[in-house]
């Protein structure tokens, strides 16, 4: 393909150098489990995110469950309290609500900025109300004074799925740092990804932070030493290892995807295409992905295929409409949801596309009738 989606490869090319030497000082190391690495890692995203903790993890949703699992656990919840969600999140924030039997409320996005519709939080609180996840999709901050007053007036927990805005900041506060709790994820395609899976919670209460990393291993607090019935979530230091090299090229890494965003934005002129809102402060959008909007999308994917241009869609199922969910978050209708999946379409927004990549493929969906 011409202009292929994404090819990790070349994306992780510019540090294949670091990486051996860092999976060499592991191996060589012989600590497999844990060790130097991991706690490196996590000391990096503490600076990164000015929390106060991390706690490395095995993957993004196992963040989330964590999270969740510890707030039960801590008493800040009980089953069966509400957690309000985004309808168009990725389907593992809601899976981390139910698998702590938990109760999700899924909330309508806005069509604009395609972020959980803050505007209509408050009318989905009721006594049972104990969170929300504000999904910070595709690279956008999902936050503003009006959700932190909210959870404030409600006392609500806020959980950050920031799987896809590592880096991203809302009035110089880095996500990660914004809400109680921040769920990260380093899968590959990930801004910042590691060469599997890999994941990490932050945050600023220290009790939290105890409990998380209790949990992740097996529920110890010392070796032998169970206090509660825990999980094999551990981080492997091989992809802490990795992490560590690219961690502090976030920066850059961020910034390459801006610059490619903001020749799309400047050069497709399509009316057949709606480009979402564009953030006023330019820190608060990362872009995971660079999403269009199109009424026409199965016929537009096809134009793109014949001129070479991969893409993808995320998401092209809401989590209400997710067969596991049928008999509970099915019966309800979001047409926003509905209507967003039917036609967001991401386009190539990496290392492997170059500037000039981005406007030869703007230029072929101009050409779009």
């Amino acid at each position: 393909m011409k202009y292929p989606f994404l090819e990790l490869g070349p994306v992780n090319a510019p540090y294949f150098g670091e990486i051996n030497e860092a999976v060499r000082r592991v191996v060589e190391s012989g600590r497999y489990i844990g060790g130097e690495e991991c706690l490196k890692l996590e000391e990096n995203l503490c600076r990164l995110t000015g929390a106060k903790y991390a706690v490395g993890v095995s993957n993004g949703l196992d963040a989330l469950r964590l999270i969740l699992r510890a707030w039960v656990i801590n008493g800040d919840m009980q089953p069966g309290d509400e957690v309000i969600v985004p309808a168009n999140t990725y389907i593992a924030s809601v899976l981390a609500i139910t698998d702590a039997r938990l109760t999700p409320v899924v909330a309508e996005p806005s069509a604009t900025t395609l972020n959980l519709d803050i505007d209509r939080l408050e009318a989905l609180i009721t006594p049972r109300t104990r969170a929300v996840m504000p999904v910070h999709l595709y690279g956008r901050v999902c936050w503003s004074e009006k959700l932190g007053d909210i959870a404030r007036k409600y006392n609500l927990k806020v959980i950050e799925d920031n799987a896809q805005a590592i880096g991203a900041t809302w009035q110089g506060v880095s996500t990660g740092n914004l809400g109680d709790a921040a769920a990260f994820s380093f899968y590959p395609t990930k801004n910042i990804g590691a060469l599997g899976d890999a994941g990490a919670v932050t945050t600023s209460d220290a009790r939290l932070a105890e409990t998380v990393r209790a949990l992740a291993n097996y529920g110890a607090e010392r070796r032998y030493h169970n206090i509660h019935a825990g999980f094999n979530c551990r981080l492997d230091p091989m992809q802490a290892a990795v992490l560590n090299v690219k961690l502090p090229h976030t920066s850059e890494e961020n910034g390459l995807r801006r610059r490619l965003a903001a020749i799309y934005r400047s050069e497709i002129k399509n009316p057949l295409i709606t480009l979402p809102e564009s953030p006023t402060d330019p820190g608060e959008h990362v872009y995971h992905q660079f999403v269009i909007l199109c009424d026409e999308r199965e016929r537009l994917m096809a134009w793109l295929g014949e001129n070479g241009v991969g893409c993808d869609i995320h998401y092209a199922t809401p989590v209400h409409r997710q067969p596991c969910y049928a008999d509970t978050l099915g019966r309800e209708s979001y047409p926003v949801a509905e209507q967003l999946a039917d036609r967001v379409l991401s386009l190539p927004i990496t290392r492997c596309t170059s500037p000039d990549d981005a406007r030869a493929i703007a230029a072929i969906i101009n050409d779009f009738k």
